[in-house]
């Protein structure tokens, strides 16, 4: 059953557990009928945030808009960690609703989980359309699952473009175009934090993400042949 009551909100809850007993928790709260990261309207907007700073190539967001909504919301957790380095050793626990998941990771790693809900949940047009996988956040996912959840989430897409009276992509010829545009902002996301901070943890979480994005962009074929033994064609009788 659907969880869109009115005011119905999603909790992910992020606990960093450094091992000289250091701990950081961030909150991200989403709404249940939008997926939109609800936000706190005071967050700091240092000049990295300016949209025209380093702006995405793709970005289509015009001169009305002075700020990176993306930028924005990530400000506060990237100025936590603007000094940690990307291969620090810690654990990290995310609380959810139904569930707790736990890992023993490096902080790269953990930033890149949480900065991923942040990048498709922030109203960046291009990012948005990544934006029904947030509903199933998988943390710490590997590589197999992240291409399954990412091919699963457009074909599930295309059953609603049917529903509705378009035109579907079942052979995904359009889902690397897709992916190419989400690299496109993970390229200019990382030119950003590299100006925010002096150490490499931001940055290089956003490359770990970038990696993910560019795979299914180059290597569609690929990636799918990577999931074809999980459905195996039906034994023939007789």
């Amino acid at each position: 059953m659907s969880d869109q009551k009115p005011g119905k909100t999603y909790h992910y809850r992020y606990k960093f557990r450094f091992p000289n007993g250091l701990e950081k928790n961030f909150e991200v709260v989403l709404r249940a009928d939008t997926l939109e990261l609800v936000t706190n309207r005071d967050l700091p907007k240092p000049e990295w945030t300016k949209l025209k700073y380093n702006q995405c190539a793709n970005c289509p967001l015009g001169d009305d808009v002075a700020y990176c909504p993306v930028a924005v919301n990530l400000s506060t957790l990237v100025e936590t960690f603007k000094d940690a380095l990307s291969f620090q050793d810690l654990h990290v626990r995310v609380v959810t609703e139904r569930r707790d998941f736990e890992a023993k990771t490096t902080l790269q790693e953990g930033l890149s989980s949480i900065i991923g809900i942040y990048m498709v949940t922030s109203n960046c047009p291009v990012m948005d359309r990544l934006r029904p996988n947030v509903r199933f956040h998988l943390p710490f996912a590997s590589e197999e699952e992240t291409i399954y959840r990412a091919i699963s989430m457009y074909l599930t897409g295309q059953y609603f473009r049917m529903r509705n009276g378009e035109e579907p992509d079942w052979e995904l010829k359009k889902l690397a175009e897709v992916y190419r545009g989400v690299s496109d902002v993970n390229r200019g996301m990382t030119e950003r934090l590299a100006d925010a901070s002096t150490k490499d943890a931001n940055v290089n979480a956003v490359i770990h993400l970038s990696m993910s994005s560019q795979t299914l962009d180059n290597f569609l074929e690929h990636c799918v042949k990577e999931i074809e033994y999980l459905f195996p064609p039906p034994q023939k009788t007789g």
